[in-house]
């Protein structure tokens, strides 16, 4: 049986900087009908853990005050009506909260079978990013083979994400980055057409390439205006964050003129049924691309699960490619 007791990093006083995550035992979840219990062995960190960590990103009715998105590691126990998994059985889920934990409680249908290939650290890295892509990329913002995608933050966990996957799906992508060696990267990963932003506007070197299709915007900001203007006629504009802020002011006579689709979403709020389906396309279409290797799950950096405020300064810092990983 599984201890009754488990570490889980906690936010000290309820926000603040890196330094308030810290290690506290705590009793382990029970599983209950519909749920499985994981002994995680990897969670993924997320820029959304930041901003709960900061106050602003709060938990859904239900889940757990303890950061994590995402994790992966082995079926423990499981509770009644779990029906498709096996205590040992190896898996990734898509969690509300309570990853940064030797153990986590989730919806038995929001977990999905480690991909042929990867080990338990890279199966974590998936959930958050790859259900967050797929849900407003392709679903959302309806990207077709052909078309071209403008993608912002190209060496982010979604961005490397978003990058393979258009390209698995047949698109063109013009990625931007905020330096040189990151459109270096950006360019490696399959970007078409990759520009470092602290080198140029992207706008005038989109137009320039046939302008976009979609656009994943996670900046907001005065990126709203120039995303617009890349646009083409029946261009659809997502957002996923809004890193610049999400109160602008722009001119809507181009949406009318071209007429654009400005939409977006957010994933962890969603309700368990519409996860479930969501997990479900996830794993019918993208689970094949990452067996086939025409998806390849980038991992920048480990930390120890102890070392989670470690961990955030690190993804603050923003020089990662790729994502970052707490190891229990």
């Amino acid at each position: 049986m599984p201890p009754q007791m488990m570490t889980a990093i906690r936010i000290e006083g309820g926000k603040g900087p890196a330094s308030a995550l810290q290690p506290h035992s705590v009793p382990r979840p029970e599983p209950g009908p519909g749920q499985i219990l994981i002994a995680v062995k990897a969670a993924g960190v997320n820029r959304p853990d930041i901003a709960q960590r900061n106050g602003h990103y709060p938990p859904p009715p239900g889940a757990p005050d303890t950061l994590g998105l995402e994790v992966a590691g082995e079926v423990a126990a499981l509770g009644p009506g779990a029906a498709r998994w096996r205590v040992g059985d190896k898996v990734t889920a898509l969690l509300g909260g309570g990853g940064y934990a030797e153990f986590a409680v989730v919806d038995a249908r929001h977990a999905l079978p480690v991909p042929q290939g990867l080990d338990l650290i890279q199966a974590a890295a998936l959930p958050e990013t790859v259900f967050t892509v797929f849900s407003n990329m392709v679903e959302i913002g309806g990207l077709k083979a052909g078309e071209t995608l403008l993608l912002h933050g190209a060496t982010s966990g979604i961005g490397v994400t978003a990058i393979q996957l258009a390209k698995a799906r047949g698109a063109r992508v013009i990625a931007t980055s905020r330096t040189a060696r990151k459109a270096q990267e950006a360019t490696k990963l399959g970007a078409d057409i990759s520009i470092d932003v602290g080198a140029q506007e992207f706008v005038e070197a989109v137009k320039a390439a046939g302008g976009a299709d979609v656009v994943l915007d996670m900046v907001g900001g005065d990126y709203v205006a120039k995303d617009i203007a890349a646009l083409n006629p029946f261009g659809r504009l997502v957002f996923i964050s809004f890193q610049a802020g999400a109160r602008v002011e722009v001119d809507l006579l181009p949406v009318q003129r071209k007429r654009l689709i400005v939409t977006g979403s957010t994933l962890r709020p969603r309700d368990a049924d519409e996860k479930a389906r969501l997990a479900a396309a996830v794993e019918a279409q993208v689970w094949p691309l990452i067996g086939s290797g025409a998806f390849r799950c980038i991992v920048d950096r480990t930390f120890p699960l102890e070392q989670a405020a470690e961990a955030h300064a690190y993804l603050e810092a923003g020089d990662h490619l790729g994502k970052v990983v707490l190891t229990v």
